[in-house]
């Protein structure tokens, strides 16, 4: 409804682009009832009068939830098939202003999808009730009009003959309907189709769909990094406890025996007791001179690595070293 149709106005390379505004009705509950449309159409040069026709249209939905993140391109190709029918192709493509969060882009597909579907759905009822009425209206006609009309028509073709492209020549006729290829075929070979308009706009989101990859295999390397240095954490805590069970266990077992009831056996206790300590004081022996070798190795490598910085700086720039100095 409150359609306004601004007029067609020409371009410097030829096309000519005119604003439609309008108001839609919504369905969605997130949504209000109403928003209103701005509509750009372009249609390109290389149309041609009662032949084929190719038009770009932009549509920009305002009052919408994110509608400054997104807009639609519909691409119209409607074309000549024979004397009284005409085929029309929509294409439609959701482009994006602004990238949107993952669940945000979601819900902005979801509901872009559903709407759409709902407007070309009218769009096909409305085109379905008009062919009715032009054809009931064809049914009606006297054959006297009938013929006065088809000759007129014909007339107008031979009158305009010159004016078709020379391929629109070989692919229409009026008596054959064009496969799906040949309508493919006719549309690459309009000049100026808008095949290619949009290209410029694609290396930036490739460059972004690149840059994306890149993030999300450094956080994916990130991430398999923390889980080898969680199972690192995990099977030293797990030899930890293992260490303190069995060392709980063999206190329990020595205590749960029954106590010495002669000097030998006391002696034995001892003894035992003795190599038990002595293998732990060899245990923390070798762990202490091993650190004490980490230690060296690391003062070693800093040693190394100020006398590098040292002899670089002093290299590279005696002048300004004697400069502070003094």
């Amino acid at each position: 409804s409150d359609i306004i149709f601004h007029p067609w106005k020409k371009e410097e390379n030829g096309n000519q682009t005119r604003v439609i505004l309008y108001t839609i009705t919504l369905t969605n509950p997130l949504a209000p009832k109403t928003a209103t449309v701005t509509e750009t159409q372009t249609m390109y040069k290389a149309s041609q009068e009662s032949e084929c026709y190719v038009i770009d249209a932009e549509v920009l939905t305002h009052d919408v939830p994110y509608h400054d993140y997104f807009y639609t391109i519909n691409r119209y190709t409607l074309t000549r098939v024979a004397r009284n029918k005409s085929r029309l192709r929509v294409s439609t493509e959701l482009r994006y202003r602004k990238q949107p969060w993952g669940l945000v882009k979601s819900f902005i597909e979801k509901n872009f999808w559903s709407g759409l579907e709902d407007y070309f759905r009218h769009l096909e009822t409305e085109l379905t009730k008009t062919e009715s009425t032009y054809l009931a209206e064809v049914h009606r006609q006297s054959p006297k009009e009938k013929v006065s009309k088809q000759s007129t028509v014909r007339r107008r073709k031979r009158a305009h003959a010159h004016l078709r492209v020379p391929h629109l020549e070989e692919v229409l006729s009026p008596v054959t309907t064009p496969t799906d290829e040949e309508v493919a075929h006719r549309i690459k070979h309009v000049a100026g189709s808008t095949q290619t308009r949009h290209m410029p706009e694609e290396s930036p989101s490739g460059f972004h769909l690149q840059s994306v990859s890149k993030l999300l295999l450094v956080i994916s390397f990130v991430l398999v990094l923390l889980v080898i240095l969680n199972m690192m954490l995990f099977y030293k805590l797990w030899m930890l406890e293992y260490t303190t069970q069995t060392l709980t266990a063999w206190q329990g077992l020595r205590l749960q025996e029954r106590l010495p009831q002669s000097q030998t056996e006391w002696a034995q206790l001892l003894e035992s007791q003795q190599k038990y300590h002595d293998s732990e004081l060899q245990k923390w022996r070798e762990i202490i001179k091993s650190s004490v070798m980490l230690l060296d190795q690391m003062k070693d490598s800093l040693i190394n690595l100020q006398n590098g910085i040292g002899s670089r700086d002093f290299g590279s720039d005696p002048e300004e070293k004697r400069k502070r100095f003094h």
